[in-house]
C-alpha cells in the first residue's frame, strides 16, 4: 500500500498536466492543427544556437569522466562563479561561487530552500494565485500554506493581506514575479515595501522569516517592464531561477538557487542548501547542461514570437468581451470566466478544442490561465472558437 501522503496526491493531480495529457488525446483524435492546446507553459521558441554548439562541442571535445562524472553537490565550481559574475554585473551584486547551488531547475531549487530552512509545522506564506506546485513543494517537508488573497485590481501583491497572514509560525513567504498565471511584475515600489514589511515582522517575532522568490520568467517582460532583483531588498532571501524558459529547456531540468550573502548565517545556511541537494536525491545538477550554461550564462532567447500572441490574444479576446488585466511578463494570460464556475467554462472551450486551465489551479477560482507560448497557427486557429465561446455565453 502507498503512503496516505501519496495517495491523496495521486487522487488529486496536476489539473495542468491532466490537461495536456487530454490534449495529447484530442489530437490523435481530430489532428494536431485542429487542436488548440493552452494548457502547459511549454516554451515553443527555438533554443538558442550557441546552447546546442556549445553541448555538440563538449560531448566531442571532454573526456567522459571529467563531463560525466560528479562533482560538488553544490555543482561545478567554475560554472557557478559564472552565474555569480553575470548576477553581479546584471545587478550589481558581490557573489562568488560560494552563492550558488545549480539545481534540478527552479523546483529543485525551490524544494532546496524549504528542506534548508522550514521544520515541521512552520508556515509558508503565499499569494493567490500562485503556481500549484508549490502546495506540494510544502507538503513535501509537513509544512503549512497559508494563502493570502488577489489583488483582483492588477494581481499586484496584496500587502496588506500578507501582513494579516504573517504570524509567529511563520517562516517564508514565495513569490513569483513575473507571475505564473497573471504575467503580473511587482514593482519595485511593492518589493521595498515588502521587504520593509518582513524586516518589521522578524523583530516582532525574533526570528528569520525567508523571501524565496521564484524567477524562471525573469527574462520574459513586455513593454519596458523590469523585475527587481530581491536579494537587493531584502537580506534573508532565497533566488530560485531556471533556465527553461530564458533558453527554451524545461526538459533539460537546469537551474540554480542564490543564497544572499547578507542572509543570517550564510555559510550554515549555504553548508545546508548543498546537502539538502544532495539527500532530496538530485545529488548534483545535470553535468552536462551545467557545463553548457557556464558557456551560455548570459544567453536568451527570442521572444518575440510571446509578444506576437501576447498582442493577438489580448486584442482580439477583450474585442470579444473578454475581463482580463494585460500581462507585463510571462507567457500567460489569465482572463475572468464568464460564469462564477470556471470549470463549466474550461469544459465548454473543448466543444472548440480549446484547451484552457481553470483557474482553481492557482487558488484562484473564477478565472481561467491560457498559456500563449505555442504556434502563430495556433493562436490564429483558435480564435473563431474563442469568439463562439464568447456569444454561447452572452459576452457578444
Amino acid at each position: 500500500m502507498i503512503s496516505q501522503k501519496m495517495q491523496d496526491l495521486a487522487k488529486n493531480g496536476s489539473a495542468i498536466r491532466a490537461m495536456f495529457e487530454e490534449g495529447k488525446k484530442m489530437a490523435a483524435q481530430f489532428g494536431k492543427d485542429n487542436v488548440y492546446d493552452f494548457s502547459l507553459g511549454n516554451p515553443c521558441t527555438p533554443t538558442p544556437d550557441s546552447v546546442r554548439t556549445a553541448a555538440i562541442d563538449l560531448l566531442n571535445n571532454t573526456d567522459t569522466l571529467t563531463l560525466h562524472g560528479y562533482m560538488s553537490n553544490a555543482g561545478y565550481e567554475d560554472v557557478r562563479e559564472a552565474v555569480a559574475k553575470s548576477i553581479n554585473s546584471r545587478f550589481g551584486m558581490d557573489y562568488t561561487a560560494a552563492n550558488l547551488v545549480m539545481c534540478v531547475g527552479a523546483g529543485g531549487a525551490l524544494n532546496v530552500a524549504l528542506k534548508t530552512v522550514i521544520n515541521r509545522g512552520d508556515e509558508i506564506v503565499l499569494q493567490a494565485p500562485y503556481f500549484g506546485e508549490y502546495n506540494n513543494y510544502i507538503n513535501n517537508f509537513d509544512g503549512v500554506r497559508v494563502v493570502a488573497e488577489p489583488n483582483y485590481d492588477d494581481f499586484s501583491l496584496n500587502l496588506p493581506d500578507i501582513e494579516k497572514k504573517i504570524g509567529l509560525k511563520t517562516k517564508a513567504v514565495i513569490i513569483n514575479s513575473p507571475n505564473n498565471p497573471t504575467g503580473a511584475v511587482y514593482s519595485e515600489e511593492q518589493i521595498k515595501e515588502l521587504a520593509d514589511l518582513l524586516d518589521r515582522k522578524q523583530k516582532e517575532y525574533g526570528h528569520e522569516i525567508y523571501l524565496i522568490s521564484d524567477e524562471p520568467y525573469r527574462e520574459i517582460v513586455y513593454d519596458g517592464h523590469t523585475v527587481p532583483y530581491l536579494p537587493k531588498y531584502y537580506a534573508n532571501t532565497f533566488v530560485g531561477y531556471s533556465y527553461s524558459k530564458s533558453l527554451s529547456l524545461p526538459g533539460e531540468r537546469i537551474g540554480f538557487l542564490v543564497i544572499n550573502s547578507a542572509m543570517t548565517d550564510f555559510e550554515e545556511v549555504a553548508q545546508a542548501a548543498s546537502t539538502a541537494n544532495r539527500i532530496l536525491g538530485y545529488v548534483n545538477a545535470p553535468s552536462l547542461f551545467q557545463k553548457v550554461i557556464g558557456r551560455c550564462v548570459d544567453e536568451t532567447t527570442d521572444i518575440s514570437l510571446y509578444k506576437r500572441n501576447l498582442a493577438v490574444l489580448y486584442d482580439e479576446l477583450t474585442r470579444d468581451g473578454y475581463q482580463m488585466v494585460k500581462p507585463q511578463g510571462t507567457f500567460y494570460m489569465f482572463p475572468k470566466s464568464p460564469v462564477a464556475d470556471e470549470r463549466i467554462f474550461t469544459e465548454a472551450a473543448k466543444k472548440y478544442h480549446i484547451l484552457i486551465v481553470p483557474g482553481f489551479t492557482f487558488a484562484c477560482p473564477g478565472y481561467f490561465r491560457l498559456a500563449f507560448c505555442v504556434s502563430e497557427k495556433t493562436v490564429d486557429g483558435s480564435l473563431e472558437g474563442f469568439r463562439s465561446l464568447a456569444k454561447d455565453f452572452g459576452m457578444i
